[in-house]
């Protein structure tokens, strides 16, 4: 291994430092501080308002930091002079509500910022929609719109959408909370894939089973502070803080 690789894995792939946010007089992130190593995926649970999805907006710049530093492989996302259509190439991000284009099939969603901001050519573009959306189960119902697909479905084209434009860092936020039971599966497998194939990603989500599987670490968020984090087996079996104690108690029921 030469040296550059060496030094290129030793730094994180996301990190973020002394994070702060208010909205108003509330202030929701307290001095956040967080690392996420190449191909890990990390987890974070809490309360509502607990400031997991302030945190993650505000990894891609979606919510604007009051103080603190966001650095994507090294590079800065917060700052003076920050390219921020190169930054978000390179962050994907899946919401709770799927922000497809109703009037556009799936092929269309995907295509349309692999044109628009990569600049791929039609032919490119249609390519890279069908190798995503053959990832997540979907090459069938690329020419289907929106409304004539479920929601678990809808969610995989966003995961899709995001996943061509070749992200060195996945966020999802609350990916399944808006589906029904039933359909939250197929979006859990297509993200334990997307896992495989050595993606860094950072989930805000309830699905407490699917932490416990397939995360390689648990963060458990408090009043807009990191209040504990380890690997899922410590934090679900052995919790250290009477705060994680009581929240997982109430939330699974042990």
């Amino acid at each position: 291994m030469t040296a550059d690789v060496e030094a290129a894995q030793a730094t994180p792939s996301l990190e973020v430092r002394g994070l702060h946010k208010s909205f108003g007089t509330v202030e929701v992130l307290k001095g956040v501080d967080l690392t996420v190593a190449h191909r890990e995926m990390v987890f974070v649970l809490g309360p509502s308002g607990s400031g997991k999805s302030t945190m993650l907006r505000c990894c891609n710049r979606l919510e604007e930091p009051d103080s603190g530093l966001i650095l994507l492989e090294g590079d800065p996302v917060t700052g003076k002079g920050v390219n921020l259509n190169a930054i978000r190439q390179r962050i994907g991000m899946v919401f709770q509500a799927f922000n497809l284009y109703p009037h556009l099939n799936a092929r269309k969603n995907v295509t349309l910022a692999l044109r628009k901001v990569r600049g791929m050519s039609r032919d490119e573009a249609d390519a890279r929609a069908m190798e995503a959306l053959t990832r997540v189960g979907l090459a069938d119902k690329s020419e289907n719109h929106p409304s004539e697909l479920s929601g678990g479905q809808q969610q995989r084209v966003a995961i899709a959408r995001a996943l061509a434009l070749e992200p060195q860092v996945m966020l999802f936020d609350e990916p399944t909370s808006a589906l029904d039971p039933e359909l939250v599966g197929d979006v859990l497998a297509v993200m334990r894939e997307v896992k495989a194939a050595g993606m860094t990603m950072l989930v805000v989500s309830h699905e407490m089973k699917f932490a416990r599987e397939a995360a390689d670490r648990v963060i458990f968020m408090d009043q807009g502070r990191i209040v504990e984090q380890g690997p899922p087996e410590r934090i679900f079996g052995a919790p250290e803080h009477d705060r994680t104690r009581a929240f997982l108690s109430r939330v699974t029921g042990d």
